[in-house]
């Protein structure tokens, strides 16, 4: 009855009708019947701790929570039971602490709101509870489609809250919430020019609705439209110069945009207005970091910690600048929070991630493994990957990016002979390659731009998920001028970035999945492929925690299988682009840096210059997670660090195939 996923769900179906009618017993063993065949079902697993509590039977309620946050860490509704089932414990301030939780993964949740606000008032805190009721009173009066499209997009339901938003704003057209969350749904869909549209237009209607403008700011930063979100939150600071919230994001704009000393000084303003906050902080951390200024970033994310002991953000930025070394007692501290109950998922992974690196600087390689497994567990129950969808997309380039396609649109693009693209796999050397080619006179260092990939976005269009290979396959049906507008397009986008030097970089590492719309629309742009020892690049990979994005790395097979795609896709780049794409392996430019430096600048037009030999002592921001690594003279220190853990290695092997040894074909 319960083997197949319909069936599964009709039984979930059936199950809740008995919780409502009262048969807690008969609800019980259809659910223990669904979950027998699948311990992971969420909805089986949040319907039994219901039923559980409805029976008073608090242990088992509290232990089919436990699993159910396992699996689904961020289910608001799985915390919101957590708080009902505390309170009628009366264990009131961990349910506050859980309700609290709930309507941070669901603000949807008005029962939840509700709980808070009675919660506060009892313990006497006046402001908190009118806070929380003001949710409430804002909740009950929007239509009841709105609230389900939040309770929707919550739940990770993006299609059907699309669906739905959509129907509501046929009939209501001005209904500025649902237009901020249809604006939500297409930056969850990648879909930015619709959100930026919809969120500028709802602007208009409500030009003192701040968490319009607070959504828009962060569409525009999305966008790369820096200046634009500049303005924004210019504007927000000029209502409310002592607001700490537009404050920090004025700051947070300001480092877009290269003006670091100003984001500095917002920061401390800030606080000045709220001593000790732990998240500013760690942002003003972030930016002394970029700067270069390892010291000063060290003392700001410790004064976070200061603060708040548990602040995961705070210690994984420590780890990630690469050269910290943590102390016994910061290794014995990491391992008492990783234990703490009820850590907020996200700082757990943060942690994991911290300690394994902690361990491995301490030579505990084993203990240190482990650490990194269960931080990549934790943050892959949040990604949305599969390496068959991404096998999908390398065949789909394979299929239509053929030598018939570029030779029918040869020279179509823009001509611009800028942009010097560096491609490959994260933790491959690419921050290296850019390092050394932003040491150059003629050649601006700028970021890992989106650009290419937002209008890749924009040519898969709507139907991306039924449709999986209109893009690539568009790109036969683009005029000349499209192409060239495309290209232009993205020369004029990207020139926020750039100080004046002919030639600039874009270290966007998944471009190589799209080096065919690069080479069509700006023809004449330079590719450089970073390439580095698969066992090497994949398990650096491995142990990186990434801001957004690189969802391959959060496991071995899948990381080793996506190293195997890329290599067979550069493969195909190669044969239909003659001559058009550098490889550079990592090992030979620590081998031979001059040779590999003389051999980058001839391919890129350039003179040799002796500075991109000394890049090291090149000053600029550098926005990765190799930016202390490429302020110092290079050397061979990571090129075997894998090797600890090689035992625990076998299935990145097994997924690698025979990129393992041919990756350099």
């Amino acid at each position: 009855m319960t083997s197949s996923p319909d069936a599964q769900a009709a039984a979930v179906k059936q199950a809740q009708q008995a919780l409502m009618a009262g048969d807690f017993n008969d609800a019980a063993r259809q659910l223990d019947a669904v979950l027998d065949a699948e311990p992971g079902h969420v909805d089986a697993r949040y319907a039994a701790s219901v039923c559980a509590r409805y029976r008073k039977d608090y242990p088992a309620a509290q232990a089919h929570l436990a699993a159910l946050k396992r699996v689904a860490p961020e289910h608001g509704r799985a915390w919101q039971e957590e708080g009902h089932l505390l309170r009628e414990q009366g264990k009131l301030d961990t349910a506050l602490s859980a309700y609290q939780q709930a309507c941070r993964f669901n603000p949807a949740l008005i029962a939840s709101w509700r709980a808070q606000a009675e919660l506060l008032a009892a313990r006497g805190d006046t402001a908190g509870a009118a806070l929380a009721q003001g949710q409430v009173d804002r909740l009950s009066a929007l239509p009841k489609d709105v609230v389900a499209v939040t309770d929707l997009l919550a739940d990770g339901k993006i299609l059907k809250a699309e669906q739905l938003c959509r129907a509501f704003l046929q009939k209501h057209p001005r209904h500025v919430e649902a237009m901020r969350l249809l604006a939500e749904i297409g930056v969850r869909l990648g879909v930015l020019d619709d959100a930026d549209f919809l969120l500028e237009s709802a602007v208009e209607f409500e030009p003192d609705n701040i968490q319009l403008r607070l959504d828009y700011i962060q569409v525009l930063r999305k966008r790369q439209k820096f200046e634009a979100a500049l303005a924004q939150a210019q504007s927000l600071y000029e209502r409310d110069p002592e607001n700490p919230v537009f404050l920090s994001h004025l700051a947070i704009e300001m480092m877009q945009t290269g003006e670091y000393d100003r984001a500095l000084d917002l920061f401390d303003r800030v606080l000045s207005i709220l001593p000790g906050d732990p998240l500013v902080l760690t942002s003003r951390g972030h930016a002394l970091k970029t700067m270069g200024r390892q010291d000063e970033a060290i003392a700001s994310y410790r004064a976070a910690l200061e603060h708040k002991r548990d602040h995961g953000d705070a210690w994984y930025a420590l780890a990630n600048l690469k050269t910290y070394q943590f102390s016994a007692a910061d290794r014995a501290a990491l391992a008492e929070l990783e234990q703490t109950p009820g850590l907020p998922h996200q700082d757990q992974i943060h942690i994991c991630f911290a300690l394994a690196k902690a361990l491995e600087d301490g030579g505990e390689y084993a203990s240190s493994f482990e650490y990194y497994a269960r931080g990549n567990e934790l943050k892959r129950v949040q990604a949305r990957y599969t390496s068959e969808q991404m096998a999908e997309e390398f065949e789909a380039q394979k299929s239509f990016c053929t030598p018939a396609l570029f030779a029918s649109k040869a020279g179509l693009g823009a001509a611009a002979p800028d942009p010097i693209f560096i491609v490959g796999l994260p933790r491959a050397g690419s921050t290296l390659l850019e390092q050394i080619l932003a040491s150059h006179s003629q050649v601006d260092g700028t970021l890992e731009l989106p650009d290419i990939l937002s209008l890749a976005h924009r040519l898969r269009g709507r139907n991306k998920f039924t449709d999986r290979s209109r893009y690539p396959r568009i790109l036969e049906e683009l005029s000349g001028d499209q192409l060239r507008q495309m290209g232009e397009a993205y020369i004029e986008n990207t020139r926020i970035h750039r100080a004046g030097a002919p030639f600039f970089t874009d270290k966007m590492p998944n471009n190589f999945r799209h080096i065919g719309l690069i080479k069509l629309i700006l023809p004449n742009a330079k590719i450089i492929d970073a390439r580095r020892e698969p066992m090497a690049c994949c398990f650096s990979g491995f142990k990186q925690l990434f801001a957004e994005g690189q969802e391959f790395t959060y496991g071995l097979e899948e990381i080793g299988r996506y190293y195997r795609g890329y290599v067979d896709l550069m493969r195909h780049w190669d044969t239909v682009l003659p001559g058009e794409i550098l490889r550079v392996q990592y090992e030979d430019v620590v081998a031979d840096l001059e040779t590999q430096v003389r051999r980058i600048l001839d391919f890129c037009g350039l003179p040799f210059e002796p500075a991109c030999l000394d890049f090291h002592k090149t000053d600029r921001a550098v926005r990765t997670a190799s930016s202390e690594q490429v302020r110092q003279p290079i050397n061979r220190t990571g090129i075997e660090q894998w090797r600890h853990f090689d035992a625990h290695l076998n299935p990145l092997r097994e997924a690698l195939g025979p990129a393992l040894t041919g990756y350099r074909d």
